[in-house]
């Protein structure tokens, strides 16, 4: 008798995490040009983000944990930080709506400065069918300004997510909170998008 395949696996948050501020610490993205650099990606080619012409989801995490790692509560008291894992899956389990919105996989992405090496595991573990971009330089981070934090001698970007089209960021929310909710905001933003046209 087969075995039946195993459901990707969920990671709900804790209760009672610190909730970030709004600091308007992005305020100054929309309409701004994406950079003209290059970032690796977890199917292993590089991707030009100033390529993204059409409509994409890019969804910016400070970092995963890996599998033996404990979450300290230093990370937990940072206002925003927990949560990488429960919002990469929380894309992954929105993905049917997002594609009859029209956008398709191959134009979602996540975004960390962790490497590739520790993204690719993230990929597998937790059967994400979209790429993962690594901003290990935080040459994307710094290009568009965005807001960091350091943690353990770390750099790590806040939890932000851009729609980008024709090379622009044409839409962007900021903090995202609780992060397995922000998807369903790009949702409801795509809905309203495709109701004006």
């Amino acid at each position: 008798m087969s075995s039946q395949p195993q459901p990707p696996p969920t990671h709900p948050l804790p209760t009672n995490l610190p909730i970030p501020a709004s600091d308007n610490a992005c305020a100054h993205l929309t309409n701004l040009p994406l950079p003209s650099l290059s970032l690796s990606t977890t199917s292993g080619a590089p991707l030009a983000l100033s390529s993204l012409t059409s409509l994409s989801l890019i969804f910016i995490y400070p970092r995963t944990a890996a599998p033996t790692e404990s979450v300290p509560d230093s990370w937990n008291a940072i206002p925003g930080a927990r949560g990488c894992t429960p919002q990469l899956c929380s894309v992954r389990d929105s993905l049917s709506p997002l594609q009859t919105l029209g956008i398709p996989t191959d134009r979602i992405y996540g975004l960390s400065t962790q490497s590739t090496a520790v993204q690719q595991e993230v990929v597998q573990r937790l059967h994400l069918p979209y790429q993962l971009l690594s901003d290990e330089k935080c040459a994307f981070v710094d290009a568009l300004k965005l807001p960091t934090f350091e943690w353990e001698g770390e750099r790590a970007c806040k939890r932000i997510t851009l729609a980008v089209e024709g090379g622009r960021v044409v839409k962007w929310w900021y903090p995202v909170f609780p992060p397995d909710k922000g998807v369903e905001h790009v949702v409801k933003w795509l809905e309203e998008r495709k109701g004006d046209r």
